[in-house]
């Protein structure tokens, strides 16, 4: 009989817990000569999330759980439970039951034919969603398809179900900061998959606010293509050559129409922006500098503070 261990990364989630269990216990017997091993992951969570995993543990075998020192973010909850995981397959999905697990016995069948590695989820909709979140989730999956040579599906969840062989070759991808949607593309093997409308949260509040969703885009963005620093060049190599034509310029003015001394204004609206310009692309190095620094530390990803 095949295992599927089932990662579920939890971060404040004590109402939603007992839901996704009782059903996933219901998707169970559909699972065709196939046992589950519950891996959940507790991020630091500041309510009752743990107390409810270590009586879940205790009732049932097949339950295991990891609870994080501190707050880690849920890329090393993810990562945490990866690394505990042993099944022959392996599935990531979150607690909250946006991810529908009757998809689950679709995937496993998919499979099991050989075909594919790996057997993921996409939403075809954002209903629900505040329509500026919606907006930016479009745009940053069209920039980042456009500068990064690993695709990235439009609407992909981090709920997929995959083989062993997938599941090793993304564990030795060893960074410390991590974009899972583009680490899944960028391992490669053949993906099914599979497209859903938005599901609502089945109880709790998310935890993923616009500004954070905003920062890890950016994550993603500087984990898998360096194009920005190509535009940072190309910002210096554009204004040094106006810079140039500029003194060219300046020079046969003066020599045709003398020195007036006009011009302050436009003078300093122009130093302002080459200024912007020279900061911006700064930040750009910045936030490569700041991941290089990062990596270099070798700090653990997270600190495993309990575990079953």
């Amino acid at each position: 009989m095949d295992t599927i261990s089932l990662i579920v990364p939890c971060f404040n989630e004590e109402e939603s817990i007992a839901l996704f269990y009782a059903e996933i216990e219901k998707i169970a017997p559909r699972l065709e000569n196939a046992r589950v091993e519950y891996i959940f992951v507790d991020d630091g969570s500041r309510d009752g999330t743990l107390n409810i995993l270590r009586e879940l543990a205790a009732r049932a075998e097949n339950v295991h759980y990891l609870s994080f020192s501190r707050n880690f973010g849920k890329e090393a909850g993810m990562l945490a439970g990866l690394r505990k995981s042993s099944g022959d397959y392996v599935a990531v999905m979150d607690v909250d039951l946006q991810d529908p697990p009757s998809l689950l016995p679709e995937m496993l069948c998919t499979l099991r034919e050989g075909e594919y590695d790996c057997a993921a989820a996409r939403r075809t909709t954002r209903t629900g969603e505040p329509p500026i979140r919606s907006a930016f989730a479009k745009l940053f999956y069209k920039l980042i398809n456009r500068i990064s040579q690993t695709e990235i599906v439009d609407g992909a969840r981090d709920f997929r179900l995959m083989t062993r062989r997938m599941t090793d070759a993304i564990l030795e991808m060893g960074e410390y900061n991590r974009f899972s949607k583009g680490i899944f593309g960028w391992v490669g093997f053949r993906t099914k998959w599979f497209s859903y409308e938005n599901i609502d949260r089945a109880a709790g509040a998310t935890k993923w606010s616009f500004w954070k969703l905003f920062a890890y885009s950016i994550d993603g963005i500087t984990a898998f293509s360096t194009l920005p620093l190509s535009i940072a060049a190309v910002a210096g190599l554009l204004f040094c050559a106006l810079a140039f034509l500029m003194v060219v310029f300046v020079f046969f003015r003066a020599l045709i129409w003398g020195d007036p001394v006009g011009g302050w204004p436009s003078l300093v609206c122009i130093i302002l922006f080459v200024g912007g310009v020279q900061l911006f692309c700064t930040g750009i190095i910045g936030q490569y500098l700041a991941k290089t620094y990062l990596e270099v530390k070798r700090r653990p990803p997270y600190i495993i503070r309990e575990e079953k």
